[in-house]
């Protein structure tokens, strides 16, 4: 690791806390629409649709819209909830604004990232909605740890693609043996990383079976100042 300068991290689920900060923005949902629904049970059907559904949107194969409704939609059908499509889209557009609301962050994510900001230059890349994404890293106060933001709308292509690691690269003025990616996806972040020709780490927190065993894995964010 001694010729890396430069680390490109993942935000959702890797610093950014979204499954914390999704469930409160749904109980807040619930209370205003006065639905007996208990957010956190909520959350447990609603986590495993989102990722599927973000696949697909990485993928390429739904767009937007598709994501942002039918995730919602999928999981009150999974809880027998019956809601109109108008209160689907009503909790759709909620969601995206109470959001970020709330911006708790991955736990370790400040110590690491004090740890790292005088020692590499730090960037972000996201799949992630881009207006959503600025306004997070805003009000969580990342943007100050950071020195470019690469989000998939403005590259043009989701992670895995190789174009948005390129495009990364580019607007940070790295090279491929300077850098490196660390993500909670092994797809997007990792597969996509290594594919495209740069070292990654894997942020694993569930400790999920991973068939590769020379990927290099880490639980917790705070493992890292064991690597670099």
């Amino acid at each position: 690791m001694e010729a890396i300068k430069h680390i490109f991290f993942d935000l959702d689920h890797t610093l950014w806390d979204f499954e914390k900060n999704s469930a409160l923005a749904f109980e807040k949902i619930f209370q205003e629409l006065n639905f007996d629904i208990n957010s956190q049970q909520f959350m447990d059907i609603y986590n495993p649709i989102n990722v599927a559904y973000w696949k697909l949107y990485e993928k390429n194969e739904i767009d937007q819209e598709t994501l942002r409704v039918n995730r919602v939609k999928d999981a009150f059908e999974a809880l027998n909830y019956y809601i109109s499509l108008d209160q689907i889209n009503t909790i759709s557009h909620l969601f995206i604004e109470y959001l970020t609301s709330n911006n708790h962050l991955i736990e370790g994510t400040i110590e690491t990232l004090d740890y790292l900001k005088d020692k590499y230059i730090l960037h972000i890349i996201t799949n992630g909605f881009s207006f959503v994404q600025d306004v997070k890293l805003q009000k969580s106060n990342l943007d100050k740890y950071f020195v470019t933001i690469t989000d998939s709308e403005a590259a043009g292509h989701k992670k895995p693609h190789e174009n948005i690691f390129n495009h990364a690269l580019t607007n940070a003025n790295a090279s491929k043996t300077e850098s490196i990616m660390i993500g909670d996806s092994i797809e997007a972040d990792v597969l996509g990383a290594l594919n495209f020709g740069i070292k990654a780490v894997f942020f694993n927190p569930a400790n999920e079976m991973v068939s590769n065993e020379e990927i290099i894995q880490i639980q917790s964010l705070i493992q890292l100042k064991n690597i670099l």
